[in-house]
């Protein structure tokens, strides 16, 4: 699995920190920093977090060509 984040859209709600914190960390007060290719293990609190962010700026690529991002 990989993660990709919109930098430019994100706004640092912080959703996807709470509900992923091994995956996305907040540097300082906005700055977001995530770890891009996490281990299968993890996809539940990825998902869950990319359908909490409320600027929809995660996107998840499965890595077998389909590429999903938060639930409208």
């Amino acid at each position: 699995m990989r993660i990709v984040v919109d930098l430019n859209r994100c706004q640092g709600y912080a959703q996807c920190v709470y509900l992923a914190h091994e995956i996305f960390k907040l540097n300082g007060a906005e700055a977001l920093t995530y770890e891009p290719n996490p281990d299968d293990a993890r996809r539940l609190q990825v998902e869950r977090a990319a359908a909490a962010c409320p600027v929809q700026a995660i996107m998840i690529d499965r890595l077998d060509g389909a590429e999903r991002g938060a639930p409208s």
